[in-house]
């Protein structure tokens, strides 16, 4: 079945098709999930959670997008509203005291160290720069999308990803040479 008719027969309420979609979006949505919790059941209850939210909300998708970046949307936007509830609050800006930061283009990790080493490095980041850098790096939103994601400013954004990737280049030099210089 084509995806634009799989998605109207959605929208009317079909169980079939709802399936062959949540079957065909779960493993991508459940690892994009899994990245945010950490655990698989937590990773699992999400996604969940998100699918029924978009079969709900089905009549909003209006095509802009494609249905898999509309769905990842959503799956991310409730792994945060989980872990908010669970009081992993991300860390309030005063954003008077943020000035704004150019991307540098030439940001690099070294030679050898592989995506495995990056994303455990992220994962020891303080929150407030490990949110906006996965969702940058790994999920590849822009800061339009990552300040509309995360209720904060694009210059925030910005400071926060450049910030972020600076301590991230920090641990990933100790971790290729043992001194961090």
């Amino acid at each position: 079945m084509i995806q634009h008719k799989l998605i109207e027969a959605c929208k009317q309420n079909s169980r079939r098709a709802q399936l062959k979609l949540y079957n065909k979006y779960y493993d991508g949505m459940y690892y994009v999930a899994l990245r945010f919790m950490k655990d698989s059941m937590e990773a699992e209850d999400a996604m969940q959670e998100a699918f029924i939210k978009a079969f709900s909300k089905l009549h909003q998708f209006n095509g802009e997008v494609t249905f898999g970046a509309w769905l990842k949307r959503i799956v991310i936007n409730k792994c945060l509203d989980k872990l908010k509830a669970k009081k992993l609050e991300l860390v309030a800006i005063n954003e008077q005291t943020l000035g704004t930061v150019e991307e540098e283009n030439n940001w690099q990790v070294e030679d050898g160290i592989g995506i495995e080493e990056v994303k455990q490095k992220m994962e020891n980041l303080p929150e407030k720069y490990k949110y906006p850098l996965m969702l940058y790096l790994v999920e590849g939103y822009d800061h339009e999308e990552i300040s509309e994601i995360l209720n904060i400013t694009q210059v925030a954004s910005r400071t926060l990803v450049h910030r972020g990737k600076k301590k991230l280049q920090e641990e990933l030099k100790t971790l290729s040479n043992g001194t961090g210089y």
